[in-house]
């Protein structure tokens, strides 16, 4: 397929017109399709109904070290669940609590208490300091760029690239800035550009010298089980890390069961060393009486070891993988060989990561919503809502049907086409 920019100026001219009919036809349809966020779909959450049985009135309601579940306590979680998810990331459970239902709840509350309180190790808290800091590796995901707003931390783009963040520029500014106090990472299948960081790339960031003593990784390990091909991509222990570098406070890993059981009453975990572990322990045991202990030992009867989470798994696999297929042939059929967008083919987590000509993406998302198509709004993949660039647009296939999912990524690309032909068009006319 020829590139719109081997095309004369009548050529474009006549192509404008062509793909504005093919548009205004979708556009009279009064589509409402929803591509927005990253939600799974009834099919999927059905997958998790039965463990809703695993639970009953009639049950005994302890923990295995006895504690009445129905009752106040446990601040950091059963025993049984600590175990599960213990195993799930590769540390002791004595390296973990369990939250409520939101990984981005504890991811929010443990920056609320770093600027009140600092964390451990810190001199000063965070929140009395002149600035702070954290990197961004961009595109990223927009709820970490949020809570960052929120307490006014200062936010610094880091380019992603095909094995993780730019780990020199990292490396560099961690090294001559004490304010820089931390950085986000989703390293398995990263939103939304589903790169999963190499083993150097993680042995980097364990080991980098860091001016701020008290400089913390946010691991959000949200999809660390999201796979969509049967040869999952590896991706390296990060406390392990750490705690081989000589930094064993430096990170803290974070993950749910949002996206495997049921996003509105999920577990919530995180880890980290000992010492962060306690340290966070003493502050949770003024903030709350305990977290939802039944739930969580659903989650645990629902799952009783790790080859029932990957069976689990497989089949949300099975419901997903077709949709990512259909997004990613109707983008090579529609805009292969146009040289008017790229775009990643992740092998797992929940969104495709598309980059449009440079200064079309705000343009292309308006018109699509023009058509009934609603998008992820330009620029939330990266700090402040401003894409640099203004060409990155995430793609959440998991949530519409396969029908409206193919209807949806035809109107995304016939608004790509006519966005770009219309800046090809203007290229030509400025000479």
């Amino acid at each position: 397929m020829r590139a719109l920019r081997d095309l004369s100026a009548n050529e474009l001219a006549e192509a404008e017109l062509n793909i504005q009919e093919q548009y205004d036809g979708y556009k009279n349809r009064r589509l409402k399709l929803d591509m927005s966020r990253g939600k799974p779909s009834p099919e999927q959450l059905d997958l998790s109904m039965p463990m809703l049985d695993t639970v009953r009135s009639s049950d005994l309601l302890n923990a295995a070290d006895g504690t009445d579940l129905r009752n106040y306590g446990g601040v950091d979680g059963i025993p049984e669940a600590k175990a599960l998810f213990a195993r799930l990331l590769e540390v002791d459970s004595k390296e973990v609590i369990i939250g409520g239902n939101s990984s981005l709840n504890l991811m929010h509350d443990t920056i609320a208490r770093a600027m009140i309180h600092g964390v451990y190790g810190s001199e000063t808290p965070w929140g009395k300091l002149p600035v702070v800091k954290f990197l961004c590796p961009s595109p990223g995901y927009d709820r970490h760029f949020a809570i960052c707003e929120l307490f006014n931390i200062e936010m610094i783009v880091i380019d992603m690239l095909d094995d993780g963040p730019d780990m020199d520029t990292i490396e560099r500014l961690v090294r001559e800035d004490d304010s820089i106090k931390g950085i986000w990472c989703v390293p398995k299948y990263s939103n939304p550009e589903g790169v999963t960081y190499s083993d150097e790339i993680v042995d980097r960031l364990a080991a980098m010298p860091a001016k701020a003593a008290d400089f913390r990784i946010f691991w959000d390990d949200a999809y660390i089980v999201h796979h969509l091909t049967d040869r999952p991509d590896p991706l390296k222990n990060m406390l392990a890390a750490c705690k081989a570098a000589g930094n064993a406070d430096r990170v803290f890993v974070f993950a749910s069961t949002s996206k495997i059981t049921f996003p509105g009453s999920g577990v919530a975990v995180m880890a980290a060393s000992v010492a962060n572990i306690g340290y966070i322990r003493k502050q949770l045991s003024i903030q709350t009486i305990g977290p939802d202990k039944i739930n969580q030992l659903r989650h645990v009867r629902f799952f009783p070891d790790l080859e029932q989470i990957a069976a689990h798994m497989n089949r949300h696999a099975a419901i997903i993988k077709p949709k990512f297929d259909k997004v990613l042939n109707k983008l090579e059929a529609e805009l292969g060989g146009k040289q008017l967008a790229t775009w990643k083919k992740p092998g797992g987590g929940y969104f495709i990561s598309l980059n449009t000509l440079d200064g079309c993406a705000q343009a292309v998302i308006r018109l699509a919503a023009e058509a009934g198509v609603t998008l992820t709004q330009a620029g939330a993949t990266y700090p402040y809502g401003k894409d640099p660039n203004d060409r990155n647009i995430r793609i959440a296939p998991t949530f519409p049907s396969l029908e409206e999912l193919e209807t949806a990524i035809e109107v995304l690309c016939l608004c790509i086409q006519l966005v770009s032909v219309r800046k090809l068009r203007a290229e030509i006319a400025a000479g």
